[in-house]
């Protein structure tokens, strides 16, 4: 795309987010067109639309951000191509998302903010859009879903589960990558779940899933998961692991289950030529948040090239917490302060290559942190739609 449509596209997307108040807006008015004009395609999607209107917004939001980069966006969109064959949809319903985003864009504008260049811009846009998303969806040879038949499921704290499932068919997925999954009693909602361990031989994945409040999946996950459940899971998506900077050291910066999909990498560098000298920084708001950290302990003492620094906001677990008083071995030896700030301060993180998962209000402090010390925005990793 050129330098002008391009422009068109990210100024107009932003004026029309000021102009309404905020871009939820336009979500909503995208879907009520949608569903208006294609009422059938109203089964693909959840009842309650509320988290899947977000994810539209930070897609759309990463895609306009980056249409001047295609090497940034093009492999994103590919990815989504070939897991939206979980849906079953067929290009006229691609033609019919496309038409519904110009509308509802054009009707939320007004005839000030949408001009006909503006609408040509959208349009070219568009087409690029759903020109990759069908293309990989029709080069992709793998099946549109897994099963996974759940194995275990180890509830760690009263709001976190640990979930291991063996799935029907082996999966091609890189350490850091995440998943769409769909389990039984929550039809048609679709929840992003990182990869806690590598791919192997014996098809075992492994998520690690917290209690989101007011959320419908993963309260499901966590309570009512039994032995022998199926889920389905969809085609692997993200780049997190895919190293910007091959000769650079590493920092990674994990909050409660973000933890996850950097010890499948972490787990997966044994197996690897090169051992790249890694400082892995793992959070939470108390101490029995760092769940995973005897494991994380383990990796450590056999691995030369990896330090592990526990961070809690506070000192001790509060007064209702149900577990265990006792703290995992080396935990006296944590820090004390929000996760951001005490990794900012830790030490010079320039010529790092900065991995940061979390919840999206941590990794944005995070990233501000970081960046008021000089590091650059280019050199702070994380996944825009989980």
């Amino acid at each position: 795309m050129d330098l002008l449509t391009t422009s068109l596209v990210k100024s107009s997307f932003k004026s029309i987010g000021a102009a309404l108040g905020g871009e939820n807006a336009f979500a909503r008015s995208f879907y009520a067109t949608l569903f208006a004009a294609h009422p059938e395609i109203r089964q693909y999607f959840p009842a309650a639309m509320g988290s899947q209107r977000d994810r539209l917004m930070r897609a759309v939001g990463y895609v306009v951000e980056r249409l001047d980069t295609p090497d940034a966006v093009l492999p994103l969109l590919a990815q989504l191509g070939r897991d939206h064959r979980k849906y079953n949809i067929t290009d006229d319903h691609y033609e019919a998302v496309g038409q519904a985003l110009v509308t509802a864009l054009a009707g939320v504008a007004g005839p000030e903010l949408w001009t006909d260049e503006t609408e040509h811009a959208w349009r070219s846009a568009v087409a690029l859009i759903v020109t990759t998303m069908t293309e990989a969806a029709r080069g992709e040879p793998g099946p549109p879903t897994w099963v996974g038949t759940v194995l275990d499921h180890r509830r760690v704290l009263d709001d976190l589960a640990i979930v291991r499932l063996e799935l029907d068919q082996p999966m091609p997925y890189a350490p850091g990558q995440y998943v769409s999954v769909q389990v039984p009693g929550r039809p048609r909602m679709w929840r992003y779940l990182s990869f806690a361990t590598p791919p192997g031989p014996d098809r075992m994945v492994e998520f690690h899933v917290r209690r989101v409040s007011g959320g419908w999946v993963s309260p499901t996950i966590i309570g009512d998961t039994r032995l022998g459940d199926t889920w389905l899971l969809g085609s692997p998506l993200g780049g997190l692991g895919v190293r910007q900077n091959p000769d650079w050291d590493r920092l990674m910066i994990a909050e409660g289950t973000g933890i996850a999909p950097l010890r499948a990498q972490l787990m997966n560098i044994p197996r690897l030529s090169e051992h790249p000298r890694t400082h892995l920084f793992v959070g939470g708001t108390y101490p029995y948040d760092l769940y995973d950290l005897d494991l994380l302990w383990a990796l450590s003492r056999t691995s030369p090239w990896l330090t592990v620094v526990p961070v809690s906001e506070n000192n001790q677990n509060p007064w209702w917490f149900r577990g265990t008083s006792d703290l995992p071995a080396g935990m006296n030896d944590r820090l004390t302060g929000q996760l951001g700030r005490v990794v900012a301060e830790y030490a010079d993180w320039t010529d790092h290559d900065i991995q940061v998962v979390g919840s999206p209000s941590m990794v944005r402090t995070t990233k501000y942190r970081l960046m008021a010390e000089g590091i650059d925005f280019d050199d702070i990793h994380h996944d825009p739609l989980y």
